[in-house]
């Protein structure tokens, strides 16, 4: 099978004797001092420069595990999350993979790779990363916080404890904001979150058991993948056609493991940006009720859609939990969310939140709140629809005569690869000539052979000619033939 991650895995070796520290050189002296003082590059950033630039120099084997991130981390005086993130770019660059469980190693690096000193090693154009577009949130942040800091009142409030379900009022409005995807808009059914991960960590610490079932698209959600490894569930992928997930393939699934837990996102899914139509919806929530399937459902893309279709919760009010979150919407750093669900769940769901945080910080949930009362919230996501368009229009022009499936409220592609392609070799290939995308077996769930297509986020180049600049490099390269030279 070919993609990026498992592919990444298998071709490592096992791990040579040889490391620079034995030979006298110390993982701290390769990253550079004038690297780590440069104002203009984030500590990671420039971390993961120096190691791409020593892995392609030789400095390390191939097949060498990389320090263990917090030991690093306490060598440079830097957070182990800096590290973390420098980890993650050296895969991204497919200098480095990562084995569950077990750390980070050196992959073998192609002589053909351009020289460490090139732009694709320190400055790829990043067409894989899914953030939300910057628009005018920052403004929006300094205006809340100047009439936020004119009521003594809610500033006390937003530095004391809350309850674990959330401020009645913060309900009230997440009430009010999920609305938009057809819901009761009762603030009892409502509560809370860091974002809909954390939502979703929640539900399925509190449903399910280590070794039970979940169902999900045969392309899903990588953060589900990565709850399900930590809390040893097994997922499952159900058959997807263009409208979504098959009705029959989801009964077939249900029946055949015997479970009772689904996730889906019926609306501008990630990364297919397909939308369930309104017969679907009624089909899966069918299947839904005669399996007695509760139902996780993800509307977090679906926030940016000027007339969402109605929630899958609509037909299943008793057994679904909807999630939502602005990270996608808005900006990644504003992290609450609401999680709707039926009343008799919301305590023990708090319960989760307890154990893990004891509660959701107040301050984000009163900003959201506030933008939501006060029309802020539709402006920015207007916004970010606007820049949506503006980048689906460069995008279909630099990318004229190739498939791709695309939504006017969506900023990723899904774009088949023409044979005789296979999505590993033009991901290396594209990495190689500066340009990052997302493979299919990213979003692969089991061990079902994903497709040969990419995701390419239109939302992540920071100007319109990084943008234009990728996806130029992109279609230059599949106006040509693949050669050995650009294998995995």
């Amino acid at each position: 099978m070919q993609g990026s991650s498992r592919i990444l895995v298998e071709e490592t070796v096992p791990s040579s004797t040889h490391s620079p520290l034995e030979d006298g050189v110390s993982f701290e002296q390769l990253i550079t001092i004038a690297s780590l003082s440069d104002p203009n590059k984030p500590k990671y950033q420039a971390i993961a420069d120096d190691l791409a630039q020593s892995i392609v120099a030789g400095q390390f084997a191939v097949g060498e595990k990389l320090p263990p991130q917090r030991d690093l981390a306490l060598r440079l005086g830097v957070t182990a999350g800096t590290i973390s993130r420098a980890y993650a770019s050296l895969e991204r660059q497919g200098l480095a993979s990562a084995r569950v469980g077990d750390g980070t190693y050196v992959r073998a690096v192609d002589p053909r790779t351009p020289s460490p000193d090139a732009a694709p090693l320190s400055l790829p154009i990043d067409l894989a990363h899914n953030v939300a577009i910057p628009t005018e949130d920052a403004l929006a942040l300094k205006r809340a916080f100047e009439t936020l800091s004119l009521d003594h009142e809610v500033l006390k409030q937003v530095v004391s404890y809350q309850p674990e379900a959330g401020l009645m009022r913060h309900r009230h409005a997440g009430a009010q904001w999920l609305q938009r995807f057809g819901t009761s808009g009762q603030a009892s059914r409502v509560m809370v979150t860091h974002g809909a991960q954390h939502g979703l960590a929640c539900v399925l610490r509190t449903l399910a058991r280590p070794g039970e079932t979940v169902l999900t698209e045969s392309l899903s959600y990588p953060g589900l993948q990565a709850l399900a490894r930590s809390m040893r569930l097994q997922l499952i992928g159900v058959e997807m056609d263009a409208d979504g997930m098959v009705p029959q393939a989801l009964e077939r699934a249900a029946k055949t493991y015997d479970t009772k837990f689904m996730y889906c996102s019926p609306s501008l899914h990630n990364p297919t940006g397909s939308t369930m139509p309104i017969a679907r919806r009624e089909a899966i929530a069918a299947v839904a009720r005669r399996c007695n399937l509760w139902v996780m459902e993800d509307c977090v893309h679906a926030a940016a859609q000027a007339s969402p279709l109605p929630a899958l919760s609509t037909w299943l009010p008793d057994r679904s939990f909807l999630l939502s979150s602005f990270s996608k919407v808005i900006a990644p750093g504003l992290r609450v969310g609401f999680l709707e669900a039926a009343p008799e769940w919301l305590d023990k769901l708090a319960g989760s939140i307890r154990a893990d945080s004891w509660m959701v910080a107040p301050l984000m949930p009163e900003i959201a709140s506030h933008w939501i009362h006060s029309g802020e919230l539709d402006h920015l996501i207007g916004l970010q629809r606007q820049a949506i368009a503006e980048r689906l229009h460069v995008a279909k022009a630099a990318l004229s005569g190739l498939d791709f499936q695309s939504d006017h409220d969506y900023p990723l592609l899904w774009m088949p690869l023409p044979e005789p392609w296979r999505a590993g070799q033009f991901a290396a290939a594209l990495r190689h000539a500066g340009v990052l995308v997302r493979t299919a077996d990213h979003f692969a769930v089991g061990r079902s052979a994903a497709p040969h297509a990419i995701r390419i986020s239109l939302n992540s180049p920071a100007t319109l000619e990084q943008l234009t600049s990728g996806l130029t490099v992109l279609k230059n390269l599949l106006d040509g033939p693949p050669t050995a030279s650009m294998d995995p």
